[in-house]
């Protein structure tokens, strides 16, 4: 009964922490017990950047799976989704996504695993050279996924987090389809449609990384962050992650990726290698596996981010009402349900007291 309490609180202390991202109440983020490069950057105060250093992982390959990867599981297990099954097909697709026989597979972004470490060689300069690279959400400045997603279920709060709210979300993938990098990822047989309209509409909810903000919250690291046994990943101010970034790659003659694509995002990575020849590396590794799955991205230069686009800013406008019209849809639902719950619970109660009143009364 402990475990169960504590599980459960646990999820009672992330949904309210939840709630209070999206409205914007991370300026109350404590700094106790903090690095230097995290404790500097006032955490509330603004946007946080993250710098992914190519030249200092090396995919925890004296391990079974790279620590970072596997403290992200252990860290957002609870959150996992449980289908339940047997699965529809979700209308107007004649298919399902489902993921939950795969839970252990890290070699790709999936529902279960929200960051992973890419391998490929890569040619440059005449030689080879091995590349591991960490690759999770890019955390946008301007998210095509929170803009255009047709539900409100993804926020951008005051760090730079992008989150997705899995209790409102109807898995209708938007989300995936804007983003260059395909980052969320789909599991069916989850979610609100679940209960809405299971044969109208929906796929399930889509989960990805969310920068750890419940540690944020506690003053503490992202799991991913604290696990790295390379110091591969480091978070702190965003502009002072920037120039670490910037001054890494100009000490070592190398390259940037993160600050211009897509707008520009909170992540930083700096490499040896051009990402150009990585992405060329990695597209080359998928055709030779005949690797057609989602969840593995490239590395894409000169991204342009898709709000900027006319047919962007069209969609945009086109959302904006019907999101906002649909998250208060949602809320409504959502309380109704709740008031019900709680008015077959009191009435439990009260029958039980009568019943107890009778047994005494005997």
């Amino acid at each position: 009964m402990d475990n169960n309490r504590n599980r459960n609180d646990a999820i009672s202390r992330r949904t309210f922490f939840k709630r209070t991202t999206a409205a914007g109440l991370l300026s109350a983020l404590a700094v106790t017990g903090l690095d230097k490069s995290v404790q500097a950057s006032e955490l509330g105060a603004g946007e946080l950047g993250t710098l992914i250093d190519l030249t200092k992982c090396d995919g925890c390959k004296n391990y079974a799976t790279p620590l970072c990867v596997e403290a992200c599981g252990k860290h957002n297990q609870e959150r996992f989704p449980e289908p339940q099954k047997p699965l529809k097909k979700y209308w107007p697709q004649d298919k399902v996504e489902d993921w939950s026989n795969k839970r252990d597979l890290k070699s790709r972004l999936t529902p279960y695993n929200w960051t992973f470490v890419d391998h490929v060689k890569v040619l440059y300069n005449g030689a080879e050279q091995e590349v591991y690279v960490p690759r999770r959400c890019m955390h946008c400045d301007h998210p095509t996924c929170s803009k255009l997603c047709p539900f409100s279920a993804i926020t951008k709060d005051q760090t730079g987090a992008v989150s997705i709210d899995d209790e409102i979300c109807f898995g209708g993938a938007k989300c995936r389809d804007v983003c260059p990098w395909g980052i969320p990822q789909r599991q069916a047989g989850v979610g609100i449609y679940m209960e809405v309209a299971p044969d109208l509409a929906g796929g399930g909810v889509m989960y990805k990384c969310d920068m750890c903000v419940d540690l944020l919250h506690e003053g503490k690291k992202p799991a991913c962050v604290s696990a790295c046994p390379k110091n591969a990943i480091l978070i702190g101010k965003k502009e002072e992650i920037k120039n670490i970034a910037y001054k890494k790659a100009e000490d070592i003659n190398g390259f940037i990726y993160g600050d211009k694509e897509n707008g520009g995002t909170s992540t930083y990575y700096v490499s040896a290698v051009p990402f150009a020849a990585i992405d060329a590396a990695i597209k080359e590794d998928k055709v030779s596996k005949k690797d057609t799955a989602p969840g593995r991205p490239g590395m894409p230069v000169n991204v342009e981010n898709y709000l900027s686009t006319g047919k962007g800013m069209f969609l945009s406008t086109v959302i904006a009402p019907f999101a906002g019209a649909a998250a208060a849809g949602i809320t409504a639902y959502r309380t109704l349900k709740g008031d019900k719950v709680k008015g077959a619970q009191i009435n439990q109660k009260e029958q039980r007291e009568e019943n107890s009143d009778g047994t005494e009364n005997k």
